[in-house]
């Protein structure tokens, strides 16, 4: 019985090793992921997102449940990119990595494993609105991270107009 005892005592611990070594390559992975290629805008329009439930995207087809968020209302022109920056630094564990002023990249990070999303947002002018576009860079499904933060700081920019 003893011998069975420490068999499965190794079995244990050979078993919350390898679960330790996945923690550890995820955390590793979270932070040297690269940003995938494509972001920016090109021709009025943000990256498409991709088939996983990872992303929301102003620019998505309505239709689609997954990633379509509505665009904000681009309210005062002149105050529209002081209000989305002021948005994105106001939420935590974020980084303003790109801002000329009519684009934004943002990097965010979720609190326990670091996990990066890219933020984009693009003031369009021409069209009087704000699009966005949020994407997890790694795994499968953010439960709905992305579509919460958005939700943020849409709410941010909008109130920022109203005042």
């Amino acid at each position: 019985m003893s011998r069975i005892l420490r068999v499965a005592g190794w079995a244990l611990a050979a078993l919350a090793g390898l679960i330790a070594l996945g923690v550890a390559g995820m955390a590793v992975a979270a932070r040297v992921a690269a940003a995938p290629p494509g972001l920016g805008v090109r021709d009025g329009r943000l990256a498409p997102c991709p088939p996983t439930p990872n992303c929301v995207s102003t620019q998505a087809a309505s239709n689609d449940r997954v990633h379509y968020m509505a665009s904000l209302p681009l309210g005062d022109q002149a105050s529209a990119a002081e209000r989305v920056r002021a948005a994105l630094t106001g939420e935590p564990r974020g980084e303003l990595l790109a801002d000329d002023g009519r684009y934004f990249h943002a990097l965010f990070r979720s609190p326990t494993m670091g996990f990066p999303d890219d933020v984009e947002i693009y003031i369009d002018e021409a069209a009087g609105l704000i699009h966005f576009r949020a994407a997890a860079r790694l795994g499968q499904s953010d439960l709905d991270m992305n579509r919460a933060r958005m939700r943020r700081i849409g709410a941010a920019i909008t109130e920022a107009a109203a005042q």
